[in-house]
């Protein structure tokens, strides 16, 4: 005989999708090889600038948002919920921040913008758990109702006030930032010798203590704070166990509904934290089209990190270093991580050819030869493609990790209170 027992036993066990569990000291090698592999390249191709302390500080402030709306992104569907509605609850976050914020004060703006997301990440959860409506098209519906709200509403808010137009703002007071003393220069120093992979590991850390928001600080501490609530709480395992078995949970005694709606609600808040970051740390400003995709992007970290919070955080970090590209000499930073990619793809072939997949083995390694001839007969790549390298760099990530990624099994499924008995 089945018992409740027996029916929920099975959905909250990990993820087995093709291959082994990606452990820390594997996933610390993995990233140990990476930089010492960027090294290599910094040193032949001489872009310095690739691992700078400079560089990675604007990839950490370019990552929060991203990394925020991914973190969103995994409370909704963890639960259960898809939630394309991140892009319009950050728009939320922008808009509702710069406009408390400018009024009352930038901490004020903070906690007005996480509402923002919020009454957004609401209406969400009333369309699709309540109303049962796609959640995909509640979402896109949402993205193109927040942004037509804000284009509404910025006119009346801020038109005819100093600095602000029917498109932008007055500006937010800052929030200020912090550096930690002696260390942030000796990293600096040490970055500038131009050492084999110890400068470089200088500037990764130097760019984490240097010029920190400390809306930054807050975001990096949701990530474990998340991995703490969701897999080691009595509450995180019930809300999961809605993403997985909503019948099941419903037989002990979850109480489905109000889970689903916590899970969306927070997802909102985080998202429009995101967007706050946009609007009071990134620019002093709310600005039409601030966002600019991030919320889709911050869902492809989420999808990357394989619906994990460390994952999540990686895949934030990479899609924010491309992004900082283009802010930071992105033609010659571009062009020198051709060699990165050639490398990689070259490494990628001779793997597949062990796991005897020689097929793949051969695509690949053709690909990596066109990629190293691109980056040999050229000396700088157009301006456009620094441009789209966030978003192909999305799109190819996505596409390798396709084969191991594993989605909480009711993620998307509509739920009717009952429907098991």
């Amino acid at each position: 005989m089945t018992t409740a027992t027996d029916v929920n036993q099975p959905t909250l066990q990990p993820a087995a999708p093709g291959g082994r569990r990606l452990t820390l000291p594997v996933l610390l090698l993995v990233i140990a090889g990476a930089l010492a592999l960027t090294s290599i390249v910094r040193i032949i191709t001489g872009a310095d600038g690739i691992t700078n302390v400079s560089q990675m500080s604007t990839a950490l402030e370019l990552a929060v948002p991203i990394g925020l709306a991914g973190l969103g992104g995994l409370w909704a569907e963890r639960a259960g919920v898809v939630n394309i509605g991140l892009e319009g609850m950050m728009i939320l976050g922008t808009w509702f921040g710069a406009w408390a914020g400018y009024q009352w004060g930038p901490w004020t703006g903070i906690l007005v913008g996480i509402i923002g997301g919020c009454v957004g990440g609401l209406l969400h959860a009333i369309v699709t758990i309540t109303f049962n409506v796609n959640h995909i098209v509640s979402g896109v519906a949402l993205n193109i109702l927040a942004l037509g709200a804000t284009r509404y509403l910025a006119p009346l808010a801020f038109e005819g006030t100093q600095g602000g137009s029917a498109k932008q703002s007055p500006p937010v007071e800052s929030l200020g930032d912090f550096t930690v003393p002696g260390l942030s220069d000796g990293l600096i120093d040490l970055n500038r010798q131009g050492w084999f992979l110890i400068s470089d590991i200088a500037g990764l850390l130097g760019g984490l203590v240097t010029n920190v928001s400390w809306l930054t600080l807050i975001a990096v501490a949701l990530v474990p704070a998340t991995w703490w609530i969701l897999w080691r709480t009595p509450f995180g395992l019930r809300l999961r166990s809605c993403g997985e078995n909503p019948v099941a949970a419903e037989s002990l005694g979850v109480n489905v509904y109000k889970y689903k709606y916590l899970a969306v609600i927070i997802s909102g808040g985080l998202a429009g934290l995101g967007g706050v970051f946009l609007s009071i740390v990134a620019n002093p400003f709310y600005l039409e089209g601030q966002v600019s995709g991030r919320g889709y992007i911050g869902l492809a970290a989420m999808i990357f990190g394989n619906w994990m919070p460390g994952g999540l955080a990686i895949g934030a970090g990479l899609f924010g270093y491309t992004d900082s590209l283009n802010l930071r000499g992105g033609a010659e930073n571009v062009h020198a991580l051709l060699l990165l990619a050639a490398i990689l793809l070259v490494l990628g072939a001779i793997w597949l050819a062990v796991k005897k997949k020689y097929v793949a083995a051969v695509l690949t390694l053709v690909v990596g030869a066109l990629v190293f001839t691109w980056y040999a007969v050229t000396d700088e790549v157009p301006n456009q493609v620094v441009s789209a390298t966030p978003y192909v760099i999305t799109l190819l990530v996505l596409a390798l990790s396709a084969q191991r990624l594993r989605m909480p099994r009711a993620n998307g499924m509509p739920y009717r209170k009952g429907q098991g008995k």
